[in-house]
This record gives C-alpha cells, structure tokens and sequence, in this order.
C-alpha cells in the first residue's frame, strides 16, 4: 500500500508493468477465467454431439447457473474493451495518478464481484456492482482527458 496525492492506493505491480497494466493483465486473465468456466459448463450440458456440430441451430437450453454464466462472460466482453483502451492509452502517454490506480483497481474489483453475483443469481446488488466497474472506466476517461487530476 503506498499514496498517491494523499490518498492509500493499493499498487501492485507484476512483471515490472505498471499497477494499471497489471491491473489490465488480470483483467484479462478474468475474462480467460469465465469464459473457461462458461464454456466448459454449457457445453458439458449440450453434449458432445453439439459442441462438434457447426453450431448452425440455436444451441440446446441450459440450466440456469450455465446460463448466468454464458451472460456474465458476454457482459464482461462489453465492458473490457473500453476498459483496456483507457488503460492502453493512459500507460502510452505516461499517466499514472490516483485517478488511474484506483480506476483500474476498482474495475477489476467489481467484474470478480460482479461475476460472483451473477454466478449465484444475486440481483439488484449485482446491478449496482455493474454501475461501480462502468463508473470506474469513467473515472479511467476523466484522467485520460483531464492530466492535472
């Protein structure tokens, strides 16, 4: 834990990257994550037969955790790419504030919630998690167009 402009910020740093670029990196790693878990649990429930045809039908029903699964992947997918232009952007042009360690953190953070949530069929709560990570993102475009932060 270290401060930045006064302010405790957890900076971990893998690799040499930048706390916002392994923030990015784990993200993905996330994304790789659900989309195993997602994969593996509908088509364990479609069957063999399915997941070697050329997928033309619409694909057998699953039950409802696969389900919530599949969709927490693909909600994921709509968030990450704005996520990763923002941290991209911010780490070529050499930014690193509060605004953007905490915004990277506190995506990462919601989408592993998020995820949780939905996996359990928790609603409401998920949906607020879902607002914290698409806020965070913001905050990522606010540093990115707005440097005195």
């Amino acid at each position: 834990m270290s401060e930045i402009h006064g302010l405790p910020v957890w900076n971990l740093s893998l690799g040499g990257m930048s706390p916002e670029l392994t923030t990015l990196a784990l993200a993905a790693l996330l994304g790789l994550f659900q989309l195993m878990i997602a994969a593996r649990t509908g088509n364990r429930q479609r069957g063999l037969k399915w997941n070697l045809s050329a997928r033309d039908e619409a694909p057998p029903p699953v039950d409802k955790v696969a389900g919530r699964l599949e969709r927490a992947f693909r909600n994921f997918m709509e968030t990450f790419p704005f996520f990763a232009v923002a941290v991209i952007v911010l780490a070529l042009l050499g930014r690193h504030n509060w605004a953007t360690v905490w915004g990277s953190q506190i995506y990462l953070g919601a989408r592993i919630v998020y995820f949780l949530l939905y996996a359990f069929g928790v609603p409401v709560v998920r949906t607020l998690v879902w607002l914290i990570a698409l806020l965070s993102i913001f905050l990522l475009y606010v540093a990115l167009f707005y440097p005195a932060l």
